[in-house]
């Protein structure tokens, strides 16, 4: 059950990213494709449409988290240097404060590649109408709704196709 439930959480997973817009091709599951510069406008449409999407929460604490991640990886290789470590973490932390804005940049420099400056400053106007403002508000919202129905049609779907599994068995003189 608990495998269902993984599967369930990176279906979830991939919804979300479908429901974001996020082509799921094989070439943009790996590393993104070189990247070429986007003109100045364009990076500074991108840059505004990622602010209005509030694009800066999901990497906001991206330097914490890998300095934290480290941090206990390598106490679990070293127990004895714990304190020197936590210690060092915060060092750390703070020389590579602010480093997650490259992220921001990456970004902006991805949706250059993608849409056009024209697209882009269409998107910047989109976002800033009522209905854009109203999906940036609901998407959320919309999402998370769309996910539990997903896990919750999977989980439904998943003890029927288990009957069915049940009763082909059956068939064959084998109860499980």
């Amino acid at each position: 059950m608990k495998s269902v439930l993984r599967m369930l959480s990176a279906a979830g997973l991939v919804l979300g990213l479908a429901l974001l817009g996020l082509p799921a091709t094989a070439q943009q599951q790996g590393s993104p494709p070189p990247l070429k510069p986007g003109t100045p406008a364009a990076m500074a449409a991108a840059r505004e449409i990622l602010a209005l999407k509030n694009a800066g929460a999901m990497y906001g604490n991206a330097v914490p988290g890998i300095v934290q991640q480290t941090k206990d990886a390598l106490i679990q290789q070293n127990l004895n240097y714990q304190k020197d470590l936590n210690d060092v973490a915060v060092v750390v932390a703070q020389a590579f404060a602010g480093k997650e804005k490259e992220i921001g940049e990456g970004m902006a420099q991805i949706y250059c590649n993608e849409f056009s400056e024209q697209e882009l400053k269409d998107l910047v106007t989109f976002y800033k109408s009522p209905l854009g403002q109203k999906l940036l508000s609901n998407e959320p919202r919309a999402i998370q709704f769309s996910m539990s129905y997903m896990n919750q049609w999977a989980q439904q779907f998943s003890e029927t196709v288990n009957a069915q599994f049940r009763a082909e068995m059956r068939k064959r003189g084998k109860q499980i």
